[in-house]
């Protein structure tokens, strides 16, 4: 059979999703706790890898099995055996066909910005600090310009591989929340550095350095070494994935510091 799990997980003590050999992945814990659980070597397929210091919300992966457990059996089995930074929060069984990630419809990542003159010390890896005053109100003048299919090459880190720059972005909401900053932003699929490029270029706008306008001649330049400094991985969020709605995949997983949108 074929099992979906939600997946929530602190990137700061990670060096990103995957599995490596010169880093620890998350993906690393996740396959030891559940063959623990299936008696046998498991393999899972998340719906987007994340970065160093980048944490999830609401991953999704999948993987298959022989062993007959209950839905609350791997929950409960795969939290006995991962650290406190990883929590497997719902298992379901799926379909065959099911694809955490080509099954996908779209991805939201969520941004997380402290803007005052001092740097935090209990959030230092779980938002980025900027000692500018931001003006969220221009950043927001800037979200016309990111809406849509656009060709993305100004946002991509300078080593992804993804076959095209090609991506749509169908909602970008920007809003203080108190002290913080948040950044919404969902799309079909998102390239490496995708969120953080745009947070960068974001910030350099609400600290008045640019105009709105220079959201779109970054994007329009299609050349990544114009487009801005790429933000810290660490206020950054893998929020939800949505798929469709024959296979009943839950919509949120995690509770993130402002996880109502």
């Amino acid at each position: 059979m074929k099992i979906a799990l939600g997946i929530e997980y602190d990137g700061s003590v990670f060096n990103g999703w995957q599995r490596q050999n010169h880093g620890h992945g998350v993906q690393e814990d996740v396959e030891k706790a559940l063959s623990i659980v299936a008696n046998h070597d498991v393999k899972v397929i998340c719906a987007g890898r994340t970065d160093t210091g980048v944490h999830g919300l609401g991953q999704v992966i999948h993987f298959e099995t022989m062993s007959q457990r209950s839905e609350h059996s791997w929950v409960s089995g795969a939290n006995a055996n991962l650290p406190h930074s990883v929590t497997v929060h719902w298992a379901k069984v799926v379909k065959d066909d099911f694809h955490a990630r080509f099954s996908a419809l779209s991805r939201t990542y969520q941004y997380l910005i402290l803007d005052q003159p001092v740097r935090p010390a209990v959030l230092s890896k779980k938002v980025t600090w900027d000692y500018r005053k931001l003006d969220v109100s221009r950043m927001q003048q800037a979200i016309p310009y990111l809406i849509g299919k656009h060709d993305f090459s100004s946002f991509r880190a300078v080593a992804c591989q993804a076959s095209s720059p090609e991506r749509t972005i169908s909602l970008l909401e920007i809003r203080r929340e108190g002290k913080f900053i948040c950044i919404d932003i969902q799309a079909n699929a998102f390239l490496q550095h995708m969120v953080r490029n745009i947070a960068g270029v974001l910030m350099t706008v609400g600290c008045g350095e640019k105009e709105p306008l220079w959201v779109q001649q970054v994007l329009e330049f299609h050349d990544r070494t114009r487009g801005g400094v790429t933000a810290p991985p660490h206020g950054l969020y893998f929020k939800s994935v949505e798929y469709p709605e024959e296979f009943e995949i839950p919509a949120k997983t995690g509770t993130g510091l402002f996880s109502s949108t």
